[in-house]
C-alpha cells in the first residue's frame, strides 16, 4: 500500500527522505557493519552522532552559546516536573498562563511544588483563544513564566513572545518547535517532546540558559537535575539513542528545506489552503480565534455532527488517517505538522469540497 497522508496529532509523520535513510542505514551504519539501535551510547559512532545533532540543531535554532541543549527521555510532561524543581531556585510561587489542556497539566503538576499564579486563562470561551498580554497578571516575586505557544487539542497558537522582564520565560513547545524561527535569548527554558516535529516519541529536547542550572529544590532525584545531564552532555545514563539519531535525520533535512524560515513559509501556505477554504463555507467551522489560529494543528467541526463519522470513513477510503477531534473537543483536527507535505492538504481540502458538495 502507498503511503497515506497521516494527520496524527502525534506521534506524528515524518518526512519520507528521513525514513528512507533510516532505512537504508537500519542494518548497517554507514558501513561500521550495526545499527545505531546496537551502538553503544559511548563509542565513537554514536558519539558522533550525537555531536552532529546538536551541532544541526543549534544552527538551525541559533542557539547562542550559553545555552545547553539536552536530550533525555520521559516526554513534556517529565519537564512539567522538571521546570519547577530547577528553576524555582529558593522562591514560591511561578507564573503560568492557561490556554488549554496542556497548560493545565503543567499547572496541576506545578502545584506540587510551588504556588501557582495563573496570569490569565481562556478556559471562559474553551479554550478558543490567547489572552493578550496586556490581560495578563504577572506576580513580582514568580520564579518563572510558563506557556503553550501551541496547545494541539484546541488549536491555539500564540505568534509572539512574552514580555517577563527578569523572569525567566520558559516555553512547552513540543508541537511548534522547528516550525518558524524564534529568538532563543528571549527564553529560559524551551522543552519540546519529539513526536511531532522532531522524530519518534521517546525523546525530548531541552535548551536551557547555564545560568539557571544547579539549584534544584531539596529532595530533587539526580536524573531530574538539568545539571546532571548538562555535566554529562546527555550521556549520564543512556539516552534514547535511536532518537537522536533519527532527530539528527530531521534536522539535516530542515536545513536542506531552506532551514526554520523556509519552514515557516512552507507551514504559512499550507494552513493558509486550510482555513481560507473554510472561511467560504458554512458547513466547516473552526472554533479558534483568527489571530490565534494554529499552523500545526487545525480543529474544525462540521455543520451537522452526525454526518462526522461519514466524513472520516470517506477520508480514510482517500488515504486521509487520523482526522477525528480529541475526546474532549469533538470533531475533527488536521495535525499539519513540517513533514506534512503541501499535496496532503490540498487533498483534504478537495474531499472536504466533494463532502459537502455530496452532504451539504
Amino acid at each position: 500500500m502507498e503511503r497515506i497522508y497521516n494527520f496524527s496529532a502525534g506521534p506524528a509523520v515524518l518526512p519520507r527522505e528521513v525514513l528512507e535513510q533510516a532505512r537504508d542505514e537500519l542494518v548497517n551504519w554507514q558501513g561500521c557493519g550495526m545499527s545505531v539501535m546496537e551502538m553503544s551510547h559511548r563509542g565513537k559512532e554514536f558519539m558522533g552522532i550525537a555531536a552532529q545533532a546538536e551541532a544541526d540543531l543549534r544552527e538551525l535554532m541559533a542557539i547562542p552559546a550559553n545555552y545547553k541543549v539536552l536530550f533525555l527521555q520521559g516526554g513534556a510532561s517529565t519537564q512539567f516536573a522538571m521546570v519547577p524543581m530547577n528553576l524555582l531556585r529558593g522562591k514560591a510561587s511561578a507564573d503560568y498562563l492557561n490556554t488549554g489542556e496542556w497548560s493545565k497539566k503543567a499547572i496541576k503538576e506545578a502545584k506540587k511544588y510551588c504556588t501557582v499564579n495563573v496570569v490569565a486563562s481562556s478556559e471562559d470561551k474553551n479554550f478558543s483563544y490567547a489572552p493578550a498580554q496586556d490581560q495578563w497578571k504577572l506576580s513580582k516575586d514568580a520564579a518563572f513564566v510558563h506557556y503553550t505557544p501551541n496547545e494541539t487539542i484546541g488549536g491555539v497558537e500564540i505568534f509572539w513572545t512574552p514580555q517577563t522582564g527578569d523572569v525567566p520565560l520558559v516555553a512547552d513547545m513540543s508541537s511548534n518547535i522547528l516550525s518558524r524561527p524564534i529568538d532563543i535569548s528571549k527564553f529560559g527554558v524551551i522543552y519540546a517532546g519529539a513526536q511531532k516535529n522532531i522524530g519518534p516519541a521517546g525523546l525530548t529536547i531541552v535548551i536551557v540558559r547555564e545560568d539557571l542550572i544547579g539549584q534544584t529544590v531539596a529532595g530533587t532525584p539526580t536524573m531530574m537535575d538539568y545539571k546532571t545531564h548538562a555535566e554529562n552532555e546527555s550521556m549520564y545514563n543512556t539516552p534514547p539513542t535511536y532518537g537522536i539519531y533519527m532527530a539528527g535525520l530531521v534536522f539535516r533535512w530542515l536545513k536542506h528545506k531552506g532551514g526554520l524560515a523556509g519552514m515557516e513559509q512552507h507551514n504559512i501556505a499550507k494552513a493558509g489552503l486550510l482555513y481560507d477554504f473554510m472561511d467560504t463555507t458554512d458547513f466547516y467551522n473552526c472554533p479558534t480565534a483568527k489571530e490565534n489560529r494554529s499552523r500545526m494543528n487545525v480543529p474544525f467541526t462540521l455543520k451537522d455532527a452526525a454526518l462526522d463519522e461519514a466524513f472520516l470513513k470517506g477520508a480514510k477510503e482517500r488515504g486521509l488517517v487520523q482526522l477525528k477531534g480529541h475526546r474532549s473537543v469533538g470533531g475533527m483536527r488536521a495535525s499539519i505538522y513540517n513533514a506534512m507535505p503541501i499535496e496532503g492538504v490540498k487533498v483534504l481540502v478537495e474531499y472536504m469540497k466533494e463532502f459537502e458538495k455530496k452532504n451539504g
